[in-house]
């Protein structure tokens, strides 16, 4: 077991202070958006007392990978992260495994850099990814029923003349094709006038107390972060979700989605591929977002954690990449750290949490800090604290 030092991501839509305040570092003028644990090649975490990169490590050591995840090479296939976002992050949508592989290989041999802003694919992997609330945390995530997304867009009172045009195909007839036709106009139409007018119509009802009004303050938080952005509208397709601290929402490939504020714990595959639709000023293809998305309204993937042992919980996911864990350590654990076989990531949140490992070595970690657990290692963790545990 070895100390494990993250990589900080300054986004624009991160907040000021709550990845300082978790890693008790001092707060900048900078907007911190992520905290990185893990061996992607856009910020590798630093192991050990000489902060050797952790993929360096693993490679040396040449640890045989699991064999469900051995396009992954000796790296971890998963990304654990601090996620804290101030205002929305982009409308976008991640390829499936076979997707991935295609679209990088035809990149690849189309001659397009890795680093270009016009890539789409930038490597043959795909990005299911799970967020765990710290705070209350809000975001989109898939195509809302049509007839709720119509009777939010009503209830507005928009005026008909101009709204009509627009829903239209969500009122002659249901399914994918009429949701998909309504998304595209949203995104690629001339549909200036109704932005407009479905942001003058939502301000009258912004402090309403019920789905109206949280339909009407959705409305207003994406103008006020994208002024004058027509993905908006599509932006309004979409399932709202509240989540409370310690419960989980799941996104799979094609699912159209957009963290919009809170922070959180998140944990996806090690992958970069993000097709973006959105409140955005990076690259958008929308035939490829096209391409990879589903368009059937379905509910949200909210993740309820499951209870293992007192004071452990998982978040079931159905992908081999990534396992999470939540454990709440009041005294000393009676059970061993999850999936022993697993090279893992343990992350503390808040308090103070002592490991003692089968070595004789241990290592007392304060809110904030991290360590690396080797596959096979058994530790002996006591304390009082909030961690979370990553394993792939």
């Amino acid at each position: 077991m070895q100390r494990l030092k993250g990589v900080l991501k300054h986004y624009d839509w991160g907040s000021q202070t709550a990845i300082p305040e978790i890693l008790g570092i001092p707060v900048t003028a900078l907007p911190y958006a992520e905290y990185w644990l893990g061996t992607h090649s856009g910020g590798t975490a630093l192991v050990g007392p000489d902060e050797v990169p952790l993929s360096e490590f693993l490679a040396a050591a040449g640890v045989a990978p699991n064999s469900e995840n051995a396009a992954y090479g000796t790296g971890l296939p998963y990304l654990l992260k601090i996620l804290a976002a101030a205002q929305p992050l982009s409308l976008q949508a991640h390829p499936n495994a076979d997707q991935a592989a295609a679209g990088f290989a035809a990149e690849n041999a189309a001659g397009v850099p890795l680093d270009a802003a016009e890539r789409n694919f930038r490597d043959p992997h795909h990005k299911p990814e799970l967020i765990v609330a710290l705070t209350e945390f809000e975001a989109l995530s898939g195509f809302r029923d049509q007839r709720d997304t119509l009777r939010l867009f009503g209830g507005l009172g928009v005026a008909e003349a101009v709204l009509g045009p627009f829903l239209a195909p969500l009122r002659m007839r249901e399914g994918e094709s009429a949701v998909a036709e309504v998304f595209l106009d949203a995104l690629c139409g001339s549909r200036a006038e109704l932005l407009t007018e479905v942001i003058a119509a939502a301000v009258p009802h912004e402090n309403d107390p019920d789905e109206l009004g949280m339909f009407a303050r959705l409305v207003l938080m994406l103008d006020e972060a994208y002024p004058g952005d027509q993905s908006l509208l599509a932006a309004l397709m979409l399932n709202h979700v509240v989540l409370r601290p310690g419960e989980g929402l799941y996104t799979d490939a094609g699912v159209l989605h957009a963290y919009l504020r809170g922070t959180g714990i998140e944990i996806m595959a090690a992958s970069d591929n993000v097709l973006r639709g959105g409140l955005t000023h990076k690259h958008i293809d929308h035939a490829v977002l096209a391409d990879v998305m589903r368009f059937e309204p379905a509910p949200p993937a909210l993740v309820t954690p499951v209870s293992e042992a007192e004071g452990l919980c998982r978040y079931p996911v159905p992908v081999s990449e990534f396992q999470l864990w939540r454990l709440q350590v009041a005294d000393v654990l009676d059970w061993p750290l999850p999936a022993t076989d697993s090279r893992r990531v343990l992350l503390l949140i808040d308090g103070t949490l002592r490991c003692d490992c089968a070595d004789a070595t241990s290592i007392t970690l304060s809110g904030g800090q991290a360590a690396f657990v080797a596959a096979g290692e058994q530790v002996t963790l006591s304390g009082e604290a909030l961690a979370f545990v990553a394993a792939g």
